[in-house]
C-alpha cells in the first residue's frame, strides 16, 4: 500500500506536471525549430509573441464571458484561441513584411536577424504590457478538476489522493492533436513538402519553382498557431503574466537545441527532456521517500536538489552540456 501511495504522490507532483509542462514546451519549441529550419535564424521574440497571442485570447475570453458564452466544463478560452491565432498571425506577418523581409532581401547574416528579433521582442513586450498591464491575469473557467483528490481518496482508500486538473488533461490532448496535424501537414500536403524542401536546400527548392515568400508566410502562420496554443495552455495551467513568457524563452530554446534545431521530432523530445529534468530536480522527494523507506531511514530534510526558484538554471545547465558535447542535439539537427 505504501508503494502505491508513493506512485500516486509521484504522479501528483512529478509525472503529471512534467507531462503537462513538457507538452507546453514542445509546442513552443516546434515554433522555434520551424523558424530556425526554414527562415534560418533564432527568433528571440518567440516568448513575447507567445505572450501577445495569449493576451488576445484572454481579451476574447473575457468578451465571451461577458456575453454569457461558455463551454460548460471546459475553459471558454478554447473558443477564443482561433481569434488569438488570427491576431498573432496578423502581427507576425506585418512584422515580417515591415522588418524581416528587408533583411532577407539584403541576404543579411543570421546574427543580424537575431539582433533584429531582440528589437522586435522589446516592441511586442511593450505592446502587451501597454494593453493588458503587468499583473497576473486569470482567465480559466469551467470545471477545475478531472479527478479530485478527495474523491480519489474516498474511492481508493489510499492516504494519497490523485488530482488531475482539467487544464492538464486538456494540454496533453491538445498537444497530441496539434503535433499529429502538424506532421500530417509537413509530410502529406504539397505546401508542407515545399517547406521541407526549402529547409533542406534553399537553392534547389528555388530552382524547382517553389515560391519562397509563400513558404515564409505559411511558416509564420503555423508558428502563430503554435505559440498561441502553447501560451494559452500555459496560462490556463498556471496564470498569465507577460514577463513569465519572456522567462520561458530559455527552456523553450533549450528544448529545441537539446532535441536538435530544425528537427520537429527533436523539439518534442527536447521539450519533455527539459520539463522532466526541471520538475525532477526541483521536487522535494521527502513525501515519496517516506512511503518507500523504513522508519529508521526516513529523511529529515526535504531532499530537494535545487529550489524551485532556480528551475530555469536546470534548462541552462542542460543547454550548456548539450552545446559542449553534442551541438547537433539528440536528433542531429542543425549545429548551433
Amino acid at each position: 500500500m505504501d508503494f502505491i501511495n508513493a506512485i500516486v504522490a509521484l504522479s501528483n507532483f512529478v509525472l503529471i506536471p512534467a507531462m503537462t509542462y513538457g507538452s507546453q514546451l514542445a509546442l513552443g519549441a516546434l515554433g522555434v525549430t520551424l523558424i530556425y529550419g526554414i527562415l534560418r535564424f533564432s527568433n528571440f521574440a518567440h516568448g513575447d509573441t507567445m505572450a501577445f497571442g495569449t493576451m488576445v485570447v484572454i481579451l476574447f475570453t473575457w468578451l465571451f464571458q461577458s456575453w454569457g458564452i461558455n463551454l460548460g466544463p471546459l475553459p471558454t478560452a478554447l473558443l477564443a484561441i482561433p481569434f488569438g491565432i488570427a491576431g498573432t498571425a496578423a502581427l507576425m506577418l506585418i512584422t515580417d513584411r515591415g522588418i524581416y523581409r528587408f533583411y532577407r532581401g539584403q541576404k543579411a547574416k543570421p546574427v543580424v536577424f537575431v539582433i533584429v528579433s531582440i528589437g522586435v521582442m522589446f516592441i511586442y513586450n511593450g505592446l502587451t504590457r501597454f494593453i493588458l498591464g503587468t499583473d497576473d491575469q486569470r482567465f480559466a473557467d469551467g470545471e477545475r478538476f478531472i479527478i479530485n483528490v478527495r474523491e480519489f481518496k474516498e474511492m481508493t482508500g489510499l492516504d494519497e489522493g490523485l488530482g488531475i486538473k482539467t487544464t492538464q488533461g486538456l494540454t496533453v490532448i491538445t498537444a497530441i492533436i496539434v503535433v499529429i496535424a502538424l506532421f500530417w501537414f509537413l509530410n502529406k500536403t504539397r505546401t508542407g513538402k515545399s517547406m521541407r524542401a526549402y529547409s533542406d536546400n534553399e537553392d534547389l527548392a528555388l530552382l524547382s519553382g517553389i515560391n519562397p515568400e509563400r513558404v515564409v508566410m505559411v511558416t509564420w502562420l503555423i508558428v502563430a498557431a503554435l505559440v498561441t496554443i502553447a501560451g494559452t495552455l500555459y496560462g490556463l495551467d498556471k496564470s498569465y503574466k507577460p514577463f513569465t513568457y519572456f522567462q520561458l524563452l530559455l527552456p523553450i530554446f533549450a528544448a529545441a537545441i537539446v532535441g536538435g534545431l530544425g528537427s520537429p521530432l527533436g523539439a518534442i523530445a527536447g521539450g519533455f527532456v527539459i520539463a522532466f529534468s526541471e520538475v525532477t530536480i526541483t521536487y522535494a522527494w521527502k513525501k515519496v521517500l517516506v512511503y518507500l523507506m523504513p522508519d529508521a531511514l526516513e529523511p529529515s530534510g526535504l531532499v530537494q536538489l535545487m529550489a524551485t526558484e532556480y528551475k530555469f538554471a536546470v534548462s541552462f545547465m542542460i543547454l550548456v552540456v548539450v552545446l559542449l558535447f553534442k551541438p547537433t542535439g539528440l536528433f542531429k539537427g542543425k549545429s548551433v
